[in-house]
């Protein structure tokens, strides 16, 4: 119960700063009706709200996990910053590729069907966010592409 107080009154900081931070967002005369500042405030007054809530009213005691849960909650974590490592370097289809097919690996140990989990997600998620939202990815790296 401490502990969530205590994270909860951190997060109320950093919700005020955040909030603090997007009032200095300035708006242009050719912005749209909402405006660039409505997400940022709706960000920091969902989080303050929550931040009040785990204050006022925490969670009782957890016990935290031990043995091979925490081992792979460890290699889970291990593997996602490897992930934001090679991004860059090796393009978004392999990295991702290989790291949903550890994490699908970990939560139902199959090889053959976490290796197509992460195969689908790699290629699945670069269509997605190439082609239909059109962000600017490069799939594979350099020295691939040519």
């Amino acid at each position: 119960m401490r502990g969530d107080r205590i994270f909860g009154l951190v997060m109320i900081v950093v919700a005020l700063g955040y909030l603090l931070g997007a009032t200095a967002i300035r708006t242009s005369f050719m912005s749209d009706p909402v405006g660039p500042r409505v997400f940022p405030y709706l960000v920091g007054c969902v989080t303050l709200l929550c931040a009040v809530m785990m204050v006022l009213r925490p969670d009782p005691e957890v016990e935290w996990p031990i043995g091979r849960t925490l081992l792979n909650l460890g290699v889970a974590l291990v593997v996602l910053i490897a992930y934001a490592f090679m991004i860059k370097p090796l393009g978004f289809i392999l990295p991702t590729i290989i790291v949903s097919g550890i994490l699908s690996y970990q939560i139902d140990p199959k090889p053959k069907r976490a290796a197509l989990t992460g195969l689908g997600l790699g290629v699945g998620l670069f269509v997605l966010f190439k082609f239909v939202l059109g962000l600017g990815l490069k799939g594979l790296p350099p020295a691939l592409m040519g």
